[in-house]
């Protein structure tokens, strides 16, 4: 079975990936953030690198989905292929950071990809205010970070919200994550855990 946490940046996806990972005792896969050799350079500059760093994630991404299906486990990812495609790609694009021609041939690349893989049997989509995300940004300073935009962050958080609306790839559940701290409070964490247990059992 394969389970996706998806969400902005700074909503928790990592650390709710692994604390359910040692609860249900699932696989997990992780974003390559610490070993992706475009992340500082994009935050840096983002029109230069912005579609190097995306074929980057789509190569990664792709190559993890299809690891998952082959492995017979039980996985949960942090973050899925059709963020790239439907979030983060396309909003470059429109903010003038891809340029058109780069940002063809990339969804071309995407569909192609997407044709090869099942989506996840089960997606959590972490629901976080900007405030929020630029809070949980800012506490785990990670230098790379530092110069995200507020602007950047708000109309991700519109796509995603956009996304989630339309998503029909399989079984979805949201957690409104601006009140919770599954990392420091059992109730929250128990509380996450209740809910995907009601999904998973209707999987079978």
């Amino acid at each position: 079975m394969h389970i996706a946490i998806a969400g902005n940046i700074g909503a928790g996806k990592t650390t709710l990936t692994r604390l359910l990972a040692k609860h249900f005792k699932w696989q997990a896969h992780y974003e390559d953030v610490e070993t992706n050799p475009y992340l500082n350079s994009f935050y840096e500059d983002m029109q230069r690198w912005s579609f190097n760093l995306q074929i980057y994630f789509l190569n990664s991404r792709f190559r993890q989905v299809v690891e998952i299906r082959n492995s017979g486990k039980t996985v949960i990812q942090d973050r899925t292929i059709y963020e790239d495609a439907y979030i983060f790609a396309p909003n470059l694009h429109e903010m003038g950071l891809m340029p058109s021609r780069d940002f063809e041939n990339y969804q071309s690349l995407f569909e192609l990809m997407s044709s090869f893989i099942q989506p996840p049997d089960l997606l959590i989509y972490l629901r976080s205010s900007v405030p929020n995300l630029v809070n949980q940004i800012q506490k785990r300073g990670r230098d790379y970070e530092n110069s995200i935009r507020l602007d950047y962050l708000k109309s991700l958080n519109e796509r995603y919200e956009s996304w989630i609306k339309t998503y029909s790839k399989g079984k979805l559940l949201i957690i409104d994550v601006d009140n919770l701290d599954f990392l420091n409070n059992p109730e929250d964490l128990g509380m996450i855990i209740e809910k995907i247990n009601g999904e998973i059992h209707g999987l079978f």
